[in-house]
């Protein structure tokens, strides 16, 4: 079942549970609890950047930027994000440039 049908299933109450991602909204949105994965049945999930080598060459600034990047949305955050997009129902590239900016990447 697609993730979203799935949330709509546990909204209406048609289910009790589901398996959701940790960085979405719809957590806090409908006011869900997210448990503990105690026997670790799900693999972690964590985003990463992928770049071509020649790329990395030719945008000499790309590998500083995603240093930077890296490690700069914990889950917590990105879950807070999606709910601004999902829950709040504000433009995606309006929380961007608000996280961008918070964070320091643009002015």
């Amino acid at each position: 079942m697609s993730l979203d049908l799935t949330y709509q299933a546990l909204a209406s109450r048609q289910v009790d549970m589901i398996a959701g991602n940790s960085t979405d909204g719809r957590i806090a949105a409908l006011d869900l609890v997210q448990l503990t994965d105690d026997r670790h049945y799900f693999p972690p999930y964590e985003g990463v950047f992928l770049a071509r080598k020649d790329t990395l060459t030719r945008v000499t600034t790309l590998g500083e930027i995603l240093q930077k990047l890296s490690g700069a949305l914990p889950t917590d955050e990105m879950r807070k994000l999606n709910f601004e997009v999902d829950g709040a129902k504000r433009d995606k590239k309006n929380v961007v440039r608000e996280w961008l900016i918070k964070k320091g990447f643009i002015q």
